[in-house]
């Protein structure tokens, strides 16, 4: 499966910054994007956080990894954390 990735950038409150991507299925629009990415800073518990356009940038294409895939077909996403990013707060 081939897919889009997101690079997003989001200021937590304290001034931090968190670095995550996000991955969806090729051809994904933008708005959604950015309601994966809201819900995302929602399950860290960021919840003043805000991903816009500006944060939010097409990167490029990549194959999905089956953990991407599985994460894809349940949720419609898959988040890469990569700096600054707590972990997903417990339901």
């Amino acid at each position: 499966m081939n897919c889009d990735v997101f690079d997003t950038y989001v200021t937590k409150p304290g001034g931090e910054q968190m670095h995550f991507d996000i991955i969806v299925p090729s051809g994904t629009q933008q708005k959604t994007v950015l309601t994966y990415g809201q819900a995302y800073l929602a399950q860290v518990g960021v919840s003043d956080g805000e991903v816009t356009t500006e944060q939010c940038r097409f990167c490029h294409v990549e194959q999905a990894t089956p953990e991407m895939q599985q994460a894809i077909e349940q949720k419609g996403y898959f988040i890469l954390a990569m700096e600054g990013c707590p972990p997903v707060a417990a339901n």
